[in-house]
């Protein structure tokens, strides 16, 4: 019988599916889209993710960055934050995956054409996608179709805004070595080095307006990309999205299906990582539900930090303080910077 039947062939269900298999399980992978498959995506890898990827064999590539910078997006002033435990890297999504796939194909296992829509199970054994499995790993994305059909979404808290991301690739050289979040009244734009000619721009806001018109409240980048092709635009929303819980019965949940709070701390992916190797070792250890209390610990400083600017950005008078407030406390800024390094 399958181990682990995963919903989803992005890069949480695939970095499930490898540590499945290093684990020893048979692995099935459900996904309805040929790899690669291409989202809106910050595109950083933190120092934390990179490890993870490369102790599970993967082999991880793209352009290496240092730190963060936070940017006052009309004046320029700026603060920064080094990485303590090695760079971080660049890495264009559809190469990520591509990397992920082919370690996981290394190691048997099996990719099917499909799309995990139904879900039936029992105190044995779970059914869907015309497989049985001892468990589903919901691994298929930010709005899942599994936690939405199982009636696991938690409503959207009131009083906050909904959030979208919007990203497009500039054929132009990195002219930092460091992610650089550039701050306006209303959004943020984050700068990634993909490789020696190419950056991506990821814009975060609550406003629904196209990308050229939110880009244009960074005077600064805009004047930096103003002759630089770009690549469509490729869009993501709303961004936060709550689960009420990590496992129901035999499924369980990993990535952006086990709940999302913000694209702001530029975590997404190493979380994922770093959750999937949790949630195999619970499985392997025949105690699935104590995943649930491991995504927690997992995810508490993420989920705490992010919560904490997404409050401060909500807010108009302080919006405007949080770069002057970094440049001023350096050693504080670093140390958050390092907190989810």
């Amino acid at each position: 019988m399958i181990d682990l039947l995963i919903a989803g062939g992005g890069p949480a269900g695939l970095a499930t599916a490898i540590h499945g298999a290093l684990a020893g399980l048979e692995v099935v992978v459900v996904e309805p889209r040929p790899t690669p498959i291409d989202k809106a995506c910050g595109e950083g890898l933190m120092p934390g993710g990179v490890r993870h990827l490369r102790e599970l064999g993967v082999d991880v590539t793209g352009q290496p960055f240092r730190g963060i910078r936070y940017v006052d997006g009309v004046s320029g002033r700026h603060a920064e934050g080094l990485f303590r435990a090695g760079p971080g890297f660049g890495a264009r999504r559809t190469e990520l995956q591509a990397a992920l796939a082919d370690r996981a194909a290394r190691l048997g296992v099996h990719v099917l054409p499909g799309r995990v829509d139904q879900v039936r199970q029992d105190v044995h054994q779970v059914h869907a996608a015309g497989l049985t499995a001892r468990y589903l790993v919901a691994a298929d994305g930010l709005h899942s179709p599994v936690r939405r059909g199982l009636g696991l979404t938690a409503p959207r808290a009131s009083g906050s805004p909904a959030r979208y991301g919007l990203r497009r690739h500039y054929a132009v050289e990195p002219w930092s070595d460091l992610v650089e979040v550039h701050w306006s009244q209303r959004c943020e734009a984050y700068v990634t080095p993909l490789a020696p000619d190419r950056v991506g721009i990821a814009v975060l806001t609550s406003d629904q307006a196209p990308f050229d018109v939110q880009l244009a409240r960074f005077p600064v980048l805009s004047e930096r990309l103003a002759a630089a092709a770009g690549t469509p635009v490729r869009g993501a929303g709303p961004l936060r999205q709550g689960a009420r819980v990590r496992v129901a019965g035999r499924v369980l949940f990993v990535g952006d299906a086990a709940g999302y709070v913000d694209a702001l701390t530029g975590e997404g992916l190493t979380l994922a990582v770093t959750a999937a190797g949790e949630l195999v070792r619970c499985v392997r250890a025949g105690r699935p539900h104590a995943y649930e209390q491991a995504w927690r610990d997992l995810s508490r400083s993420y989920r705490a930090l992010t919560a904490s600017l997404l409050w401060a950005r909500h807010r108009p008078r302080l919006a405007p303080r949080i770069v002057p407030l970094a440049a001023r406390l350096p050693r504080v800024f670093t140390g958050a910077v390092n907190l989810l390094a």
